[in-house]
């Protein structure tokens, strides 16, 4: 959760930013932009969820199912990508160096499957399987928060329904997981 925060706060501090030393220009992101993050966020989930597997083989077959809804949502978010219309890949600002999407993937981070931070604390050999689900069932909830609070970023005419395919998505993980931890 205070990951989550942390991303709320650099957003925030970017608000201010634009709005008490940039007047007149907004962050926005386009659908191209926002589907490689989400793209960037189901490849750390694969991760977060095969260490799960190597670090707790007993329950390996549970996160190797994981790994791979989330393999499958990353090939459907590659499919829509390639199906964007021009103006849905529409640059926002200009940005020669690609640092938007950098600023995304920092943003994506900090919010949700932090490949680049330690995972092995939540695989401790005493964790139980009904504990591991929360943690990943808090991730995906996680996810949400940030997709929904990136809606108001991307504008309808750059694809910001795009946003609404993913979200109903990442419900489809929570109702995995919810499933898998009733039958525990």
């Amino acid at each position: 959760m205070a990951e989550t925060f942390a991303c709320y706060f650099r957003h925030a501090i970017c608000v201010f930013l634009n709005e008490h030393f940039y007047p007149g220009m907004t962050i926005s992101f386009n659908a191209d932009e926002v589907l490689r993050m989400a793209e960037h966020i189901e490849r750390n989930g694969a991760a977060f969820y095969l260490l799960a597997a190597e670090s707790l083989p007993k329950f390996g077959g549970v996160f190797r199912e994981l790994a791979g809804q989330e393999e499958k949502h990353l090939a459907l978010f590659v499919k829509m990508r390639g199906e964007l219309s021009a103006s849905e890949r529409e640059t926002t600002v200009y940005d020669p160096d690609n640092q938007n999407f950098s600023y995304l993937q920092a943003m994506a981070d900090g919010a949700v499957f932090n490949a680049g931070k330690d995972q092995s604390k939540y695989f401790a050999s005493d964790v139980s399987l009904a504990g591991i689900l929360d943690v990943a069932l808090g991730k995906e909830k996680d996810s949400i928060v940030f997709y929904v609070g990136l809606k108001a970023l991307v504008p309808e005419h750059l694809g910001g329904e795009k946003l609404d395919h993913i979200i109903r998505e990442e419900f489809r993980h929570i109702s995995a997981l919810r499933g898998m931890l009733e039958m525990k």
